[in-house]
């Protein structure tokens, strides 16, 4: 009996393999020869960490889904992101976690954890299919990281309550997520207890914002900065969900009352009228006079009142006096008479050079604006997909594709060099950006399954997003124009372990049940 059940299990473990394989649209060819041409670039391999370069195609082919497009930039930094993203998963005895750099930092914790860029490392592996990387690595900072002589989480702001969620509605482990209430809780109470002002905002040094020398910023002075607050109502408001699906109203009306609060207070202390941007409040008191990309951060979490006179702040995209540059999109506007002036482009410049870091919460926010907003200013999908499109040509050193800290906004010339520190930086986001925002996967809490586009249309013939694990499933997402590209039929369709479950003559938001 028990070697009848075993072969029954076998069996159909066998089948349940075969039809994911006969489910796909792409096949592995493509990751295969990026993998090969990274990996020849890598030769010496300085730093290896839970999976070698030797083992990275077997890895990723287990682990990512497929992305395939006609812009071979995008394609192409998709695949290495995720190859470069793989060498920061480090295994220890107390879980994996995700490092920011590849080689050993002074002011990182234990096992070289920093938490600065925790809420993009989040947001990118929460398409992994094998969620356990991630899992352990936000285990680590609330129940690990705390057990330490030396705490490091609170090093730097965070809006990793947001994060959480965001990573729920992916894979649906409610366990997992009822275990991390309690501390999400108390981690949001500590903040409040270590940076809130007087006037109930909340106060940073821009080097614990992760955005050192910055024109509005000190090291000394509590300012207000639309960085904190923001992540803050993004978190409160991620609080009032999980509160919901719990069941626990006490929580629910204490968090709804923040963000609410939050919300207020941004527009009415934050909001320079004059110069239509949200700004940093100076502890002496009054608005910095510099627009800085800071200023971006609140549509992320859908901060800002849906008004044209909101909306307006984003014209400075289009501007090359503002944040409009040859390499991206800079960390303060162009015009200002500081911009460039706080260093020598071997420090932490946040004054005007492009940070890949603060380029993906700018199109975050970008691709929220145009998604959830009925007043969107100039902004178009264009803008969006051009910005992107420059983002993806900004990864590379000397012919080579590469990632690293931060770059000059003219030459495009990565600014700490080919420091070991900075290279592999893992700091920011791209296959979320594609996925999530791009391509337009918006996952849910519920059993509807919600993809909105930000690809323009006429932009691209054809597309596939292939073996994205979601909600149980592995999903297929496509657009063929003609219907030759995937021999599936023609226009936008979605699929479901190979089942058909959506479809549209055009590339349009798309919502169904799953």
């Amino acid at each position: 009996m028990k070697i009848k059940l075993f072969v029954l299990f076998i069996s159909l473990v066998c089948f349940k393999s075969g039809f994911s394989q006969k489910s796909s649209v792409l096949t592995t060819d493509d990751l295969n020869k990026y993998v090969t041409e990274f990996n020849t670039q890598d030769k010496e391999e300085a730093v290896i960490n839970l999976v070698p370069n030797a083992q990275s195609f077997d890895w990723l082919s287990k682990n990512i889904p497929l992305f395939d497009c006609p812009d071979s930039a995008i394609e192409k930094v998709y695949y290495f992101r995720w190859w470069s993203y793989r060498k920061h998963i480090k295994q220890t005895p107390e879980g994996h976690v995700i490092t920011e750099f590849i080689t050993p930092a002074n002011h990182a914790g234990k096992y070289n954890a920093i938490s600065s860029g925790l809420g993009h490392q989040i947001n990118e592996g929460r398409w992994l299919h094998n969620q356990q990387y991630i899992k352990d690595y936000i285990n680590f900072w609330f129940f690990i990281d705390p057990k330490h002589k030396v705490q490091r989480f609170h090093a730097f702001s965070s809006w990793v309550q947001d994060a959480v969620l965001d990573h729920y509605k992916v894979s649906l482990d409610k366990p997992f997520l009822a275990n991390l209430m309690p501390e999400l809780d108390a981690d949001y109470r500590k903040w409040e207890q270590e940076k809130q002002a007087a006037n109930q905002m909340f106060w940073q040094f821009d080097v614990r914002d992760a955005m050192e020398e910055s024109i509005s910023g000190s090291r000394k002075e509590k300012n207000i900065r639309p960085t904190i607050n923001s992540y803050m109502y993004g978190n409160a408001k991620a609080l009032v969900e999980m509160a919901e699906m719990f069941g626990n109203d006490t929580l629910k009306h204490r968090y709804k009352a923040k963000a609410d609060f939050l919300k207020k207070v941004v527009h009415e202390k934050l909001w320079d009228d004059t110069a239509s941007f949200f700004k940093v409040q100076y502890e002496k008191g009054g608005l910095c006079d510099a627009r800085e990309a800071i200023g971006f951060i609140p549509w992320y979490f859908d901060l800002p009142k849906d008004k044209p006179k909101y909306a307006k702040q984003w014209d400075q995209l289009l501007d090359d006096r503002g944040f409009k540059a040859p390499w991206g999109l800079t960390t303060a506007e162009r015009r200002h008479p500081l911009f460039r002036t706080h260093g020598s482009g071997h420090g932490c410049e946040w004054d005007g050079p492009v940070w890949p870091y603060a380029t993906t919460q700018t199109l975050k926010g970008l691709s929220n604006l145009l998604t959830n907003y009925k007043h969107k200013g100039k902004m178009t999908k264009q803008v969006f997909y051009d910005e992107f499109h420059k983002y993806a040509m900004s990864h590379q050193m000397d012919d080579k594709i590469y990632i690293g800290e931060y770059q000059d906004e003219k030459t495009g010339e990565w600014l700490k060099g080919d420091n070991p520190r900075s290279k592999f930086y893992n700091h920011s986001g791209f296959a979320d950006l594609i996925i999530n925002d791009l391509i337009g996967l918006k996952p849910r809490a519920d059993n509807k399954l919600e993809i909105n586009p930000l690809v323009p249309q006429g932009q691209w013939d054809w597309f596939c997003l292939d073996r994205v694990s979601y909600h149980g499933k592995m999903l297929t997402i496509l657009w063929d124009k003609d219907g030759t590209k995937y021999g599936k039929g023609k226009g936008f369709r979605v699929f479901a372990d190979g089942k058909e479950i959506a479809k549209s003559n055009r590339l349009k938001k798309i919502k169904t049940r799953l």
